[in-house]
């Protein structure tokens, strides 16, 4: 054999040791690095359901472990009602509307206090939870849907203003008496952040909690997407449930207002739940429903009742003016026809329904 191609031998060998050196190598690599590598978890979608506050409430969470929450949750609201209820008579609210002050035994009562100080004043008092004697006498509290005869508005009217109530980390009063706070415009949604907060609390990073309608949505859904939640037409039809609009929510609360559901009827006027805290009288315009954003329910909640009480006019002036909120309305046009506002940068997460 020539000395060339004994070389050549060689050399093939050499490199064919070389390249099997190297597969070898990067499988054990390929191995090593696939043992690391953390297990891929099915993750469980659960959903619990059940009453409070007068209507249902809805949760939706994504869970590897499966853990049911139903009764810790059921728990949770028996206790927030225990706080916040005008229906329940010996809870902390009716305690303090039947007395001239209150100590504090829950965390609950203080949190909405302060939630409400601050959407009092940021809407001049367009949300005003001391409405709740006026509520009463147009027949929207506790005692029922019916208008209560020879009362004076005016008269009523003093009895109206937040800043008529002080409170400490330890104690609420009333500066005059005959004040009778109702935080029925804000505790749906104070109690969708409370669940949501204990959830998280748990290690649940991705869920939807709704009662009443006010939602909180945080992370993606089991789809890995962003919740999806719906805004009914504003139509008091038996077809009221019809969707109207979609809205993806990223890491909000979000809540809807509208007089459209909750009215009565009297001698062929149509008394709306929404009372105006300057003039003691239900409002009367042309927005049928404000559906806000923001990064909690509670003020999500606050900021809808306040515009439905402000208007479409003075409700898209406000928009304007805060940041930390983003608005959805759905308002009669000239003609009587649907026409709608919403905040530019809520745009892109808004979608409607095609009729």
């Amino acid at each position: 054999m020539r000395p060339n191609a004994r070389k050549n031998i060689v050399y093939s060998l050499v490199l064919l040791l070389m390249v099997i050196l190297v597969y070898s190598w990067r499988t054990r690599e390929a191995k090593e690095s696939s043992l690391s590598l953390p297990q891929k978890t099915e993750i469980s979608k659960m959903t619990l359901s059940g009453q409070t506050m007068g209507t249902t409430y809805h949760i939706s969470y994504l869970d590897s472990a499966e853990r049911d929450f139903q009764t810790s949750v059921d728990s949770l609201l028996v206790v927030f009602n225990q706080s916040l209820s005008t229906y329940i008579p010996d809870s902390e609210l009716s305690r303090f509307n039947q007395n001239d002050s209150l100590d504090f035994e829950l965390p609950y009562l203080p949190e909405v206090l302060a939630a409400s100080k601050v959407v009092y004043e940021k809407t001049g008092g367009a949300f005003d939870p001391t409405v709740g004697p006026l509520v009463n006498v147009w027949g929207f509290g506790p005692g029922g849907p019916e208008l209560k005869d020879s009362v004076a508005i005016s008269e009523m009217l003093n009895k109206v203003g937040f800043e008529k109530i002080e409170w400490d980390e330890n104690q609420l009063r009333k500066k005059i008496p005959g004040i009778y706070l109702d935080f029925s415009a804000i505790a749906k949604g104070q109690g969708v952040d409370v669940v949501g907060n204990f959830l998280a609390s748990k290690g649940i990073k991705n869920y939807l909690v709704e009662i009443g309608g006010e939602l909180v949505a945080r992370g993606l859904n089991e789809k890995g997407e962003l919740w999806k939640v719906g805004v009914n037409r504003p139509e008091e039809s038996a077809n009221a449930s019809e969707l109207y609009s979609i809205i993806a929510l990223q890491d909000k609360g979000m809540a809807t207002s509208g007089n459209y559901r909750n009215f009565y009827v009297r001698d062929s006027l149509k008394i709306s739940h929404t009372i105006n805290p300057k003039t003691g009288y239900p409002v009367s315009h042309s927005l049928l429903s404000a559906t806000v954003i923001a990064k909690d329910c509670m003020t999500a909640d606050a900021f809808a009742t306040a515009m439905m009480v402000m208007g479409t006019e003075k409700a898209i002036a406000l928009d304007e003016e805060l940041e930390e909120i983003e608005i959805f309305l759905i308002f009669s046009g000239a003609n009587g026809e649907y026409e709608t506002y919403a905040s530019e940068s809520l745009k892109p997460y808004l979608s409607f329904i095609q009729e």
